[in-house]
């Protein structure tokens, strides 16, 4: 039975760590909402039309046989444990999804750069505001998160975050790394000579046979200024 993935149809945006899980692992899946004009109501109407017991609160979630699993971190968890994109330790499985739970703080901060007000107000009611929040993120956050995973790969021992075996992390990692150069390539330029592990891993990563496959199909959708990772040249200098 194939996954079906709910998430937005025309943005990467937080879907996006679970498309490139899926593509690694291989695994038969549909995009709902990106079938056709009904994709989209037919999400909606599944979050609210009473259907589900336990209904989640917004994509992305996803959909296997009768279970629901919202959350990017929770849906990951779930698929890593099923096709061998995470450890089987107990343990180490728990720390993997804590690294997957930095992640999503990260990338709730790359938002907050260009919508520091909230998503109420357009970018360009507080354009003031982003420019200042954009400079304390790269000054202080990106470098204190960021440089956390540069250690974390530096102590694996291996080309990965857990050693020599790819995990949903570093699938996430390299997503990272390529929103910011989509973001931010004048300040992203800068800033990776402090960590050449992250890029060794994109690049890796960028390798993997199933990765590249979907990174050149129309399943990618191109970066754009209406996700989490937006290109302002305000932003950028």
């Amino acid at each position: 039975m194939a996954y079906e993935l709910y998430y937005w149809p025309t943005i990467q945006g937080r879907g996006e760590f679970v498309r490139l899980a899926l593509a690694e692992a291989g695994a038969n899946y549909v995009d709902v909402a990106r079938r056709g004009a009904n994709g989209v109501p037919k999400m909606r109407k599944l979050m609210t039309s009473g259907r589900l017991s336990m209904p989640p609160y917004a994509p992305p979630f996803l959909k296997s046989g009768d279970l629901v699993v919202s959350h990017v971190a929770n849906i990951l968890l779930y698929l890593g444990g099923r096709h061998g994109l995470a450890p089987k330790a107990e343990a180490a499985k728990h720390w993997l999804h804590g690294l997957q739970l930095t992640v999503t703080d990260f990338v709730s901060e790359v938002h907050d750069t260009h919508h520091p007000l909230g998503p109420t107000f357009y970018y360009e009611q507080q354009r003031a505001a982003a420019k200042r929040r954009t400079d304390e993120f790269w000054k202080l956050r990106v470098p204190k998160y960021l440089g956390y995973f540069e250690g974390i790969l530096k102590r694996s021992g291996g080309p990965f975050v857990t050693g020599r075996k790819l995990t949903y992390v570093d699938l996430s990692l390299f997503q990272l790394i390529e929103g910011l150069r989509y973001a931010f390539p004048k300040r992203m330029r800068r800033f990776e000579k402090n960590v050449p592990r992250l890029l060794v891993l994109r690049d890796r990563v960028t390798a993997r046979p199933r990765i590249k496959a979907y990174l050149a199909s129309d399943k990618r959708i191109a970066f754009n200024e209406h996700g989490i990772f937006r290109r302002y040249k305000a932003l950028d200098r």
